[in-house]
């Protein structure tokens, strides 16, 4: 399929004649927000929403349901990992309500049960739709783990671009970066 040219030559020389082409039937682009009930996966999740606004993009949210340590009894375990598994859909589906009301972002829930860093790992290693992986850092202090692991253990092993948004900014500057 052949798209319409967005702009001039893409290379500085004049007798490169490669250019940026629009297809038409692309794939929205993608980004993969991992929201938990912190503040600063509320402010990567603006960010996330208010870049798919603008690049004509959608958002995948990701809430991630961590593993509960052995309990003797497998009723009471899974007791327990159904209530947290009902508490980070809670906590999702309030964080992007309010977000994806004011963007008008197209938006996709998943929740996963695993160890953070794993799931999130093998999520975007299946999705080659994924543009970016948008993640929160604490304001202070430890980033969390999933910054620690994707900014450091394991930068550059993912096969997308990792954007890590401060948890300390506010609308305005959210609005001047995306």
């Amino acid at each position: 399929m052949r798209g319409e040219p967005l702009g001039g030559p893409l290379a500085l020389n004049a007798g490169l004649t490669q250019q940026l082409v629009r297809m038409s039937n692309d794939p929205k682009r993608t980004y993969l927000v991992v929201v938990d009930d912190s503040a600063e996966a509320r402010v990567a999740l603006r960010f996330a929403a208010r870049r798919a606004a603008k690049t004509s993009g959608r958002i995948e949210v990701l809430g991630i349901v961590e593993p509960q340590d052995f309990v003797q009894f497998g009723g009471v375990q899974a007791a327990i990992e159904e209530e947290q598994r009902l508490r980070i859909e809670g906590v999702v589906s309030a964080a992007i309500g309010e977000i994806l009301d004011e963007s008008g972002v197209e938006a996709t829930i998943i929740i996963q049960q695993g160890e953070g860093v794993r799931a999130v790992r093998d999520y975007v290693g299946e999705r080659p739709d994924i543009a970016a992986l948008v993640l929160g850092a604490a304001p202070s202090g430890n980033p969390g783990p999933l910054v620690s692991s994707f900014c450091g253990t394991d930068a550059g092993k993912l096969p997308c671009p990792v954007m890590l948004i401060p948890g300390s900014l506010d609308d305005e500057r959210l609005e001047q970066l995306s």
